[in-house]
C-alpha cells in the first residue's frame, strides 16, 4: 500500500464556489476511500461542456462550493475496504456513471444504466454514507457526478473507475472518459448506420465531431454537419463531415433542408446539442422506413418534444443514448484498445493544453468555442 493509504491527503484542488465565478485553486483535504471506494491521483482532466454547464448552473440546480470534473486519467492511490478489482498503482479512467455489475440494467447486455451508479447531477456526496470526502478547514465542499477530477486526488465509488491498459498514453484518453466515448458510440452503437449511408450529426462540438467520427469509421458516405457557427465545418472536415448545412442560411426548417438534399431524408441523424428544437429537426429529418434517429445532448430541465405522431407511424426510428451504450468497466477498456490499435484516432480532438494553475483559461476557450478539448496537466 501507497504511505499515504488510510491518511487525509492536502492537495490543490480547483474550487467553484458560486456559478459562474472563476475556479479558485484552493488546498482541499481530502479523505481516505471508504467501503467500495478508491482515491485516485489524477494526473490529466480535460473540461467538457458538461463541467461548464453546471458551473453556470442555469439550466440545472446550482451546488456550491463544488470541486467539478469528470474527464480524466489518473493511477489509483489507495483503496477502500471490499474493493478487489483495482490495487494502488492501476492507471484508470473515472467515469461519471457507473457499473455496479449486480442490478438488472448491468445484468442486461441491452443497458448501460446502472441502478445504482447512474448519473446524478444533484448529489454532492458519496453514496456510501451521504458524506463528501473533501473538505476545507473542516467545512465540506461537495463532489461533482462522483467523479470531481478538478483535484489532485479524487475519490470515486469502485463502479465508476475503468481499469485501462498502463501503456496508454494518460493525456489522450483522457478524453474517452466522456464526451468521446458518448458521441462515438451513439453512432457506433446506437445508431448504426451502414456503409454507404448518409449521417447527419447537429452540433460539432467535441461530442458532435465524435458521432462524426464513428460515422467515418462506419463507411458512411455522406456525414452532412449542421451547425450554426460556419468556422466549425473546415474542422469538421477532418472528422469525415463532407458537407455543411447552416439553419440561419434557410427561411425554412433545416430538417425540410436536409430532406431534399437527401431525397426524402437522411438515413441515420445523431442530434449532439441538446437544443429541443435540433431534437425535433434530428428526428423530422430521417426517412421514412427506416430512418433512425438518436438523441445524445442534454436538454434543459423544461424541455419538451413534440413531433406528429405520423412521424413514428411512417417508420421512423426515435431513440436516446447515454454514455454511447458503453458499460464503463466493461467496454472502455476496450475502447482505449482501439485508440491503441490506430482504429480511432484521438489526436484531433486536442486543439489545447494548460496547466492546472490555467483552469480558468480552458473555460475561457471553451466559452469561446475555441477549443474542441483542452487538456490540463495536474503536475505543473
Amino acid at each position: 500500500m501507497s504511505s499515504t493509504a488510510g491518511q487525509v491527503i492536502r492537495c490543490k484542488a480547483a474550487v467553484a464556489w458560486e456559478a459562474g465565478k472563476p475556479l479558485v485553486i484552493e488546498e482541499v483535504e481530502v479523505a481516505p476511500p471508504q467501503k467500495m471506494e478508491v482515491r485516485l491521483k489524477i494526473l490529466f482532466t480535460s473540461l467538457c461542456h458538461t463541467d461548464v454547464y453546471f458551473w453556470e448552473a442555469k439550466g440545472q440546480n446550482p451546488v456550491f462550493p463544488r470541486i467539478l470534473g469528470h474527464e480524466a486519467g489518473g493511477i489509483v492511490e489507495s483503496v477502500g475496504e471490499g474493493v478487489t478489482d483495482l490495487a494502488p498503482g492501476d492507471h484508470v479512467l473515472p467515469v461519471f456513471t457507473g457499473e455496479c455489475k449486480e442490478c438488472p440494467h448491468c445484468k442486461s447486455e441491452e443497458s448501460n444504466m446502472c441502478d445504482l451508479l447512474r448519473i446524478n447531477t444533484d448529489r454532492g456526496v458519496m453514496i456510501q454514507d451521504e458524506k463528501s470526502r473533501f473538505s476545507i478547514n473542516g467545512k465540506p465542499i461537495y463532489h461533482f457526478v462522483g467523479t470531481s477530477t478538478f483535484s489532485e486526488y479524487t475519490v470515486v465509488h469502485v463502479g465508476c473507475v475503468a481499469k485501462i491498459n498502463p501503456q496508454a498514453p494518460l493525456d489522450k484518453v483522457c478524453v474517452l472518459s466522456c464526451g468521446i466515448s458518448t458521441g462515438f458510440g451513439a453512432t457506433v452503437n446506437v445508431a448504426k448506420p451502414k456503409p454507404g449511408s448518409t449521417v447527419a450529426v447537429f452540433g460539432l462540438g467535441a461530442v458532435g465531431l465524435a458521432a462524426a467520427e464513428g460515422a467515418r469509421v462506419s463507411g458512411a458516405s455522406r456525414i452532412i454537419g449542421v451547425d450554426l457557427n460556419p468556422n466549425r465545418f473546415e474542422l469538421a472536415k477532418k472528422f469525415g463531415v463532407t458537407e455543411f448545412v447552416n439553419p440561419k442560411d434557410y427561411n425554412k426548417p433545416v430538417q425540410e433542408v436536409l430532406a431534399q438534399m437527401t431525397n426524402g431524408g437522411v438515413d441515420r441523424s445523431i442530434e449532439c446539442t441538446g437544443h429541443v428544437d435540433a431534437m425535433i429537426s434530428a428526428f423530422e429529418c430521417v426517412h421514412d422506413g427506416w430512418g433512425v434517429a438518436v438523441l445524445v445532448g442534454v436538454p434543459h430541465k423544461d424541455a419538451v418534444f413534440k413531433t406528429h405522431p405520423m412521424n413514428f407511424l411512417n417508420e421512423r426510428t426515435l431513440k436516446g443514448t447515454f454514455f454511447g451504450n458503453y458499460k464503463p468497466r466493461s467496454d472502455l477498456p476496450a475502447v482505449v484498445e482501439k485508440y491503441m490499435n490506430q482504429e480511432i484516432e484521438l489526436e484531433k480532438f486536442i486543439t489545447h493544453q494548460v496547466p492546472f494553475s490555467d483552469i480558468n483559461k480552458a473555460f475561457d476557450l471553451m466559452l469561446k468555442g475555441e477549443s474542441i478539448r483542452c487538456i490540463i496537466r495536474m503536475e505543473e
